[in-house]
């Protein structure tokens, strides 16, 4: 059952070196405050999956806390590269880091299969593209046993723990996620420790059409973190900041300005809120 506690009590608690965690939320509900309380926390070997990281994971790689990044389409949405995962990758600095890329179906196909306690997941026609040349041991070819259809195959993936953002829960630990969730659903089924950090705690829960509901017995942790998205967004909360995605080109561009914003920002605030208060944001 889902016990409340603060977002730095979870993290100590969840997160441990070397794990594989997925933070997921497609452009909405990406769980920065909780990425940044593991950059606080000085984690380390971590095995990141995301699908379309962006400026978190950019963050969490630039401060040396990942060796290995799972993923599916890679950049600053709408803005350009991720300067700190690329300057990894081609220059291993801070420090090598392993990848293992696959297109958006095939990650959600890996996904759904750990939900499902399967082993694999199967697409149709996968294997024609780049991506399997650069991944050779990221997919199989297979045959299925009834057509012979020649079959892709992905690994299952089952997070160690799985970091999710959301609109709120009530008492009983139960959690609300309306708008655009990506693979979060997914993510959370397939998870061995499942976190989420939400904006408020509320009596109940007002869940409309489409809304998903994450029932407490699934949850090990819940953080309420106001502002826990920013600067994505949280439907019905606050909307994206746009222009911080377009200042962290800049941010991000140079080990030096990069290592200078995440000093004074997130290792030099206690927590979000602080963070939120140095950048003149209103949780």
């Amino acid at each position: 059952m889902a016990t409340f506690v603060s977002l730095s009590t979870a993290i100590a608690e969840l997160v441990r070196d070397g794990q594989q965690l997925a933070l997921e939320g497609f452009t909405h509900l990406i769980p920065f405050a909780a990425g940044h309380e593991i950059i606080r926390q000085g984690r380390r070997d971590l095995h990141l999956v995301r699908m379309t990281p962006d400026l978190i994971y950019d963050q969490l790689i630039g401060m040396g806390c990942a060796s290995k990044l799972t993923f599916s389409w890679g950049g600053n949405p709408g803005v350009g590269s991720l300067h700190r995962l690329r300057d990894a990758v081609e220059n291993a600095w801070p420090r090598p880091l392993d990848l293992c890329e696959y297109s958006h179906a095939e990650l959600a196909a890996a996904y759904s299969a750990g939900a499902a306690g399967l082993p694999s997941g199967l697409l149709q026609g996968f294997r024609d593209t780049d991506l399997y040349t650069a991944n050779p041991d990221a997919t199989r070819a297979v045959a299925c046993p009834f057509s012979g259809t020649a079959l892709t195959a992905v690994p299952a993936i089952r997070p160690d723990v799985t970091i999710l953002h959301a609109q709120c829960a009530d008492r009983a630990g139960n959690v609300l996620l309306r708008g655009i969730t990506g693979a979060a659903r997914e993510a959370a089924l397939a998870a061995r420790a499942l976190l989420v950090t939400v904006e408020e705690q509320v009596e109940s829960l007002d869940a409309g059409m489409n809304a998903i509901v994450l029932p407490s017995f699934l949850i090990d942790a819940i953080a309420v973190v106001p502002g826990g998205a920013y600067p994505s967004y949280t439907q019905g909360y606050y909307p994206r900041d746009n222009s911080f995605y377009q200042a962290w080109d800049g941010i991000a561009r140079e080990r030096e300005s990069f290592l200078s914003w995440m000093n004074r920002h997130v290792l030099d605030s206690p927590d979000h809120s602080a963070l939120l208060h140095k950048l003149g944001v209103a949780a």
